[in-house]
C-alpha cells in the first residue's frame, strides 16, 4: 500500500501540470541549505504557528473565504488559470492564451520540484494530524498524511503563479500577489499547513523563479508569453 502511495505522489503532479519540469528536484536551489528548520515544539515561534491555526479555523466561519480555500485545495495548473485569471486581467486557457498556458504548466512543474527535497528531509507532521481534528477537504487527509508538511507545496504553486503572471502583466501586480498571498494562506485555513510552512513556501517559490529565469528555455517561454499577453490584453482594453 505504500508503494502505492508513494507512486501516486510521485504521478500526481505530471497529471496536474501535463508538461515536463524543466528541472530535477536536485537541479533546484536546495531550501534544506537556506531556511531554517520548522519551528520546534515549545519556541515561541510553534506558539504562533498554533495561533495560526486558530485563526485558520475562525476564517472558516467565512462562508466565501472558507469556500475560497476549499478551490485553492485542488491541485495544478487548471486551478491556477481559474483562480488567477480575474486579478490577472486576462482569461487564461490552453487554446485563448497557449503560450501564456504553457509558461505556467512548464514554470510551475519546474518551480514544485524545490520543495520536494526538504518535504522529505524534515517529513514534519501536518497541524490536522497535530491535533486530530479534521480539515476542510476531507477527501484529501489520507494521502497528505503520507507527504511532509513544511513547505508548503501549494504555497509554492501559488506564490510562483503570482510572480510570473506580475511579471506579465505588472500593472496588477498588487492584485495579483495579493491573490497569491490569499493562495498561501488558504492551507492555513483548510488545516493542511502551518502558517511557518507557508512562509518557507513562498521564500522556496521566489528562489525557484529566480532559477527559471536563468534558463535559456524558460526566458524562451517568457517572451512568447509576453508578446501573446500584450496582443491579447491590448486588444481587450
Amino acid at each position: 500500500m505504500k508503494k502505492v502511495v508513494a507512486l501516486l505522489l510521485i504521478m500526481l503532479p505530471l497529471l496536474a501540470f501535463s508538461q515536463e519540469p524543466l528541472f530535477q528536484p536536485r537541479q533546484m536551489p536546495n531550501p534544506v541549505n537556506f531556511l531554517p528548520p520548522y519551528p520546534a515544539p515549545g519556541s515561541a515561534a510553534f506558539d504562533y504557528d498554533q495561533a495560526q491555526y486558530r485563526w485558520g479555523k475562525e476564517q472558516r466561519n467565512n462562508p466565501q473565504r472558507k469556500e475560497i480555500a476549499v478551490r485553492d485545495a485542488v491541485w495544478g495548473v487548471s486551478t491556477i488559470c481559474q483562480e488567477f485569471s480575474e486579478p490577472f486581467g486576462l482569461q487564461i486557457t490552453p487554446d485563448g492564451t497557449p503560450a501564456i498556458y504553457r509558461l505556467l504548466s512548464v514554470g510551475l512543474a519546474s518551480t514544485d520540484q524545490v520543495g520536494k527535497i526538504t518535504k522529505e528531509h524534515y517529513n514534519r507532521t501536518r497541524p490536522y494530524i497535530f491535533f486530530h481534528e479534521p480539515t476542510i477537504v476531507p477527501g484529501d487527509e489520507e494521502e497528505l498524511s503520507h507527504n511532509g508538511s513544511y513547505p508548503s507545496g501549494h504555497t509554492i504553486l501559488g506564490w510562483s503563479a503570482a510572480l510570473l503572471l506580475t511579471e506579465l502583466n505588472p500593472e496588477r501586480a498588487d492584485t495579483i500577489l495579493a491573490r497569491g498571498y490569499m493562495y498561501g494562506e488558504s492551507r492555513v485555513i483548510a488545516g493542511f499547513h502551518w502558517q511557518s510552512d507557508v512562509d518557507a513556501g513562498r521564500l522556496a517559490a521566489s528562489a525557484a523563479v529566480a532559477r527559471l529565469h536563468a534558463d535559456p528555455r524558460f526566458q524562451k517561454l517568457m517572451k512568447q508569453a509576453r508578446r501573446e499577453f500584450q496582443k491579447k490584453y491590448k486588444g481587450k482594453n
